[in-house]
């Protein structure tokens, strides 16, 4: 498990942010299917399996309710930002294609259906809320983010498959670039986004470092 997570640290800081490559844009798609590949085939564990399984439902969410939540207010934000939980649904769909594993999401892609009952709450409580407002709606982004680095953590401490910890770290940047993008955001309005899954301190660190590799869709 050390060799793996020192394996993934250099890989991490050797090649930057995976996400830069832009997803359904044709060689990018093999570009990410064929360095998914190249990370040698592992046995892989219930742990990890459940990990990709609710990620890959995880990232849907946060993609349904931005579109959402674009169309309601028409913000900018909400639009780059699902454009790359697209690129994080695809990228997990590479490992679950990679490991045989059936996907949630193929054979129902339909905005806010979802396999797990507790993301299909979730997504009717997230954007009753964000459409009370724009501020509702910002709030509402934070959060999925907040949610999103905490579950990626506690992943990252069940799998040691070096390709999985691969993208989950780098899920995990997304997701620290979008919580300072909808922090920012809030701001503006004097409002200051307080963390409701990890903690207080941790979400202090994130915001008060500065933005590191993609992660964030186009123009953000």
């Amino acid at each position: 498990m050390k060799q793996h997570l020192i394996i993934f640290t250099l890989l991490v800081l050797l090649t930057g942010n995976i996400f830069s490559f832009r997803f359904g844009g044709g060689s990018s798609d093999n570009m990410m299917e064929q360095y998914i590949g190249s990370f040698p085939y592992e046995e892989i564990s219930d742990d990890e399996k459940t990990s990709l399984l609710h990620m890959r439902e995880e990232e849907k969410l946060a993609r349904d309710v931005y579109n959402y939540l674009y169309e309601r207010w028409g913000m900018r934000i909400f639009d780059n930002i699902s454009l790359a939980e697209q690129m994080h649904m695809d990228a997990i769909a590479t490992i679950l294609q990679k490991y045989d594993i059936p996907d949630p999401v193929l054979s129902d892609d339909d905005r806010g259906t979802f396999s797990d009952e507790g993301l299909k709450e979730l997504y009717t409580t997230l954007i009753t809320k964000g459409n009370n407002s724009i501020t509702d709606a910002l709030l509402v982004g934070a959060t999925i983010e907040d949610l999103d680095i905490f579950d990626l953590q506690n992943a990252l401490l069940k799998v040691d498959n070096m390709d999985i910890l691969f993208v989950f770290g780098n899920l995990k940047k997304g997701s620290e670039n979008h919580i300072r993008a909808f922090s920012s955001q809030l701001m503006g309005f004097n409002i200051i986004y307080t963390a409701q899954y990890i903690s207080q301190d941790e979400l202090d660190i994130i915001l008060s470092s500065s933005t590191n590799g993609r992660g964030r869709g186009r123009n953000n």
